[in-house]
């Protein structure tokens, strides 16, 4: 067995040069969203060091790990100094999606929940969260992801507040919480979102999303947009399939055999993963006011697990014809999301925070 150790060498060293070149050209990126050079610096200083291996991420760490005194500057950055922090998301997501377009690019939404020790933490409640594992204290926050060929990132986060949460005037008072934010469904989160993503010029294709997302008013949110979708759907989700009404369960139980393709879809831990697929041609539900019902192409898919077979749904949209692959390719991509969860709070520990305002 030969070894090209100068090859794996090669592979695992950082561009140092070039990260500095792409972070330069963030932070200018952003750099009106301040009118003091201050701010300014001790935003860039404070975001080095959130992207540097620390055990603990908080003022004092990060002020120890940039060569600062004390967290002083840094605590005047978080909670006196004026700038404009929505800007700088905005400009942010902006500048990444400026650099993985590749003119087919693809949104998807997803929450993740972060475990808080205090109902102190603005809109955190005992709810059900995923990541968790279960209903526990816990912030939600809704996320949209930007994803191409070259590459995906978060361009997008919408706090969920409970119905409760939102309703107490007391808390929302001594917390800031602005009078125009108020109870929002996670749906009508992520439409919110979809529609800043185009107010802010990123274009995308297709929408995805899991069995949360897959309501009307979400979908026919995304035709306005000119996005297709393809979104989870429960096994009692209604559709019609010709002249009859039924559950996508008794659609895909009525597939003749031969309607099933098995296709692979990646190797996982466990190896090469195969499901079987199927396409059913449904009428669409979600037209909104002023487009063509008879336009596009609407079908539910559905995926089959080849050993226990499991069987999930997904219901799909595109504004032409699209094929079996191309779908199965989208649901596939929907992961993304969580890799950008994943590196959020890995490696800028976006999931340490216990904001009280």
């Amino acid at each position: 067995m030969t070894q090209h150790q100068n090859e794996a060498a090669a592979s695992a060293t950082v561009d140092h040069e070039g990260h500095d070149i792409a972070f330069g050209g963030l932070l200018a990126s952003v750099a009106d969203c301040s009118a003091r050079s201050e701010t300014r610096q001790t935003f860039a200083r404070m975001t080095r060091g959130m992207l540097m291996e620390l055990e603990d991420v908080n003022c004092w760490s990060l002020a120890e790990a940039i060569g600062e005194r004390g967290p002083h500057r840094l605590h005047h950055l978080l909670s006196r100094a004026v700038w404009d922090e929505e800007a700088v998301l905005q400009r942010t997501a902006a500048w990444a999606v400026g650099l993985l377009d590749d003119g087919d690019g693809i949104l998807i939404a997803d929450e993740t929940g972060d475990a808080k020790s205090s109902t102190d933490a603005v809109a955190a409640a005992r709810q059900y969260s995923g990541s968790v594992g279960g209903v526990d204290l816990c912030q939600v926050a809704v996320h949209l992801t930007f994803a191409s060929s070259a590459g995906h990132c978060l361009v997008g986060r919408r706090l969920y507040f409970t119905q409760e949460w939102a309703a107490d005037e007391e808390r929302r008072e001594l917390s800031g919480v602005p009078d125009e934010l108020c109870f929002a469904t996670k749906p009508q989160l992520a439409a919110d979102m979809l529609r800043a993503a185009g107010r802010q010029g990123i274009s995308a294709s297709f929408f995805l999303g899991d069995e949360v997302h897959g309501g009307r008013e979400l979908r026919s949110a995304c035709r306005e947009l000119g996005l297709g979708y393809v979104v989870g759907v429960r096994s009692n989700h209604q559709v019609t399939t010709g002249p009859v009404k039924l559950s996508v369960a008794r659609a895909a139980a009525r597939l003749p055999q031969r309607a099933w393709q098995r296709m692979r879809t990646g190797a996982g831990q466990k190896g090469i993963r195969d499901y079987d697929w199927a396409m059913i041609e449904v009428t669409t539900d979600d037209t909104p006011d002023g487009h063509d019902r008879d336009t596009g192409t609407s079908v539910l898919l559905v995926r089959r697990h080849r050993y226990t077979r499991t069987v999930s749904y997904y219901r799909c949209f595109a504004a032409g014809p699209v094929s079996l692959a191309r779908l199965v390719s989208l649901v596939c991509l929907r992961w993304r999301v969580e890799d950008d969860f994943q590196d959020a709070k890995e490696i800028c520990h976006l999931d340490k925070g216990q904001v009280t305002c």
